[in-house]
């Protein structure tokens, strides 16, 4: 009898929303102390997920959920590259 496979789910930091995590985007802090996206969901570092609008981008970053979820201030630079980084998402 083959096993069915669980879906991982995670919540977004910006929508508080559960959902699965292909549907989602890894945000990284990188042991170099730099935020990234993370496309691959592999990097190693410290992450935190959110849907891939700017919406929920901008409610993570008002509420500053994402600067607690990745334990690091977040400035105004790291904000445009990632709104640029998750518009571009494929």
């Amino acid at each position: 009898m083959p096993r069915i496979k669980k879906t991982p789910y995670r919540m977004c930091v910006g929508c508080q929303e559960m959902r699965s995590k292909r549907d989602l985007i890894r945000v990284v802090r990188t042991p170099e102390e730099s935020i990234e996206v993370d496309h691959t969901g592999k990097r190693s570092g410290r992450g935190a997920y959110i849907c891939p609008n700017a919406e929920c981008l901008e409610k993570a970053i008002k509420g500053k959920r994402l600067e607690k979820a990745l334990k690091q201030q977040i400035g105004l630079g790291v904000k445009e590259v990632l709104l640029e980084s998750l518009l571009s998402q494929p």
